[in-house]
């Protein structure tokens, strides 16, 4: 149901005199079923809305506005629809490795193409009916995130426990073919879609080249909470390095086929294997920085860059603690030594905190929860001094101050009587936060 929950000031709903609580039922004669209808019906310059207020009473509106300009609303539900939850039971699955307890939301499983282009979310493609796809290329909904996995529809359809998952092929070359811009996501799976079948994956995915932007290739993470669950294996040092040897190569060969790298390795691979990152460059303007790939690369540049070019006063800086996971513990420690080295006068200490509540396999700052923060940093801050505390962003979903657990910011500035602050994943605003001007964000 559309019901509108916000009208912005000064916007064209304000003006057509749209209150809080109406309901937008339809667009020039067609229905609103979700935020995608809303989205693409909206765009004309001309437009007869008909909308349901509080009283029951139906307003059928025209309206003469801009091509590309909105009603100015917010709707009580953000995708005007109940989102649509998985249908595979995915050998890899988080959410099934999640314990009891934590809030509902976490353990909604969605598959929604709507939620893909409005959040990044990454869909498999096998709930999708031929009219959905369809829809998304008439609608232009573009770009979509999919999990391929695998393109071998056999291991496909072992992997996601589904036999509708085999025609992922299929799905891709229409979506393509309907001008849709893809990019694509791997989980790695040892003995499953590693080795062999990876190397055939990217070799069809190639072919979709350039609408198939990319190919992030991210490890399976392993909670302790797999009771009943499928025996898997995690990445270790060996496994790590075959498959960075794998992927190298076909980046190469890529390279010279289509001018791009195409396909990308999460950080976690490079710490497993003990290998250096790759340059910059190597990155392609960070493509897929948002599946954690070259997340600590850009961090290091980004904080040379701003040490290089910028003149800091010889002044009394706050003395700050950061707190990060297992995997990035030494790559933050290593850069605030640099940091320290260029600005004397800065103090900075660093808690590399166990994921307790997951298991240790769990390594990523991303999954850490308030409990394990708060227990592994009380001793630290007990017996050392600190301004501030300094969280990383990816701790947090979206614009949200609350961790995994429920544990939110204000209550961990609350707890230890100390800041504790939210800060964005770059070089810039680590060194703005540092030396005490960044905000919380």
């Amino acid at each position: 149901m559309s019901f509108i929950k916000s009208v912005e000031a000064n916007s064209l709903a304000e003006e057509l005199e749209i209150e809080v609580g109406d309901r937008l039922i339809a667009i020039n004669g067609n229905p609103i079923n979700d935020i995608i209808d809303y989205m693409f019906l909206i765009n004309d310059e001309s437009v007869v809305l008909e909308i349901e207020k509080k009283d029951g009473d139906i307003w059928e509106i025209e309206v003469d506005k801009d091509f590309d300009e909105t009603l100015g609303v917010e709707f009580d539900n953000p995708i005007i629809d109940h989102a649509r939850s998985c249908t595979n039971n995915c050998v890899f699955c988080f959410i099934d490795q999640l314990p009891k307890g934590m809030r509902e939301s976490l353990y909604f499983k969605d598959d929604d193409s709507r939620l893909s282009f409005l959040q990044g979310n990454f869909v498999t493609l096998t709930n999708l009916k031929d009219a959905d796809i369809d829809r998304i290329i008439r609608y232009r909904i573009s770009p979509i995130n999919v999990s391929v996995h695998t393109t071998d529809p056999e291991l496909r359809k072992v992997m996601l426990n589904n036999r509708f998952a085999g025609h992922i092929m299929e799905r891709l070359k229409k979506l393509i073919d309907g001008g849709i811009v893809v990019n694509a996501q791997i989980v790695l799976c040892p003995g499953y879609n590693d080795k062999a079948a990876l190397e055939r994956t990217l070799s069809d995915l190639m072919q979709f080249h350039p609408n198939l932007n990319s190919v992030a290739i991210v490890p399976i993470g392993l909670t302790q909470f797999r009771e009943g669950l499928i025996e898997m294996k995690g990445f270790n040092k060996e496994s790590a390095l075959d498959t960075i040897e794998r992927v190298h190569r076909f980046q190469k060969l890529a390279l010279d086929k289509l001018d791009t790298r195409f396909a990308f390795l999460a950080d976690e691979f490079y710490i497993l294997a003990e290998q250096s990152f790759p340059e910059d460059a190597a990155y392609e303007s960070y493509i897929q920085l948002e599946d954690g790939i070259g997340m600590i690369r850009k961090l290091t540049t980004e904080v040379s860059e701003v040490l290089n070019s910028k003149a800091f006063a010889n002044k009394s800086y706050p003395k700050s603690l950061i707190v990060t996971g297992t995997a990035a513990g030494p790559f933050v420690k290593a850069l605030c030594t640099d940091i320290m080295k260029h600005v004397p006068e800065l103090k900075v200490d660093v808690a590399t905190i166990v994921n307790r509540f997951f298991g240790e396999r769990i390594t990523v700052a991303g999954l850490l929860t308030g409990k394990d923060i708060k227990e592994q940093i009380k001793l630290i801050l007990d017996q050392n001094r600190y301004d501030q505390v300094l969280l990383p962003s990816a701790m947090f979903r979206d614009s949200e101050e609350i961790l995994l657990d429920d544990v939110t910011l204000e209550e961990l500035s609350q707890f230890f009587s100390l800041p504790f602050i939210k800060v964005e994943c770059t070089g810039y605003a680590l060194i703005d936060n540092l030396t005490g001007g960044g905000k919380n964000v």
